[in-house]
């Protein structure tokens, strides 16, 4: 999950304090996400779903297919 988030941000030209306010949190708490220090929890995880417009199986490296959903 750590290297999607990553590569999710990067792909979008996002800084992870940017990250850290689409989920309403912390940037510390985004740094440890993303370096898989923490797992986030699966609210979190929807919301990055969302915003990069991607399936949760995708963010959770459980398919290596980055379906566009809408």
């Amino acid at each position: 999950m750590k290297t999607r988030l990553k590569e999710l941000r990067e792909d979008h030209d996002l800084t992870q304090e940017q990250c850290a306010k689409i989920a309403y949190i912390s940037k510390n708490s985004y740094i440890r996400y993303e370096k898989g220090e923490r797992v986030p929890p699966l609210d979190i995880i929807v919301m990055y779903a969302k915003y990069y417009n991607t399936s949760i199986d995708y963010i959770a490296c459980l398919t290596d297919t980055n379906q566009n959903l809408f």
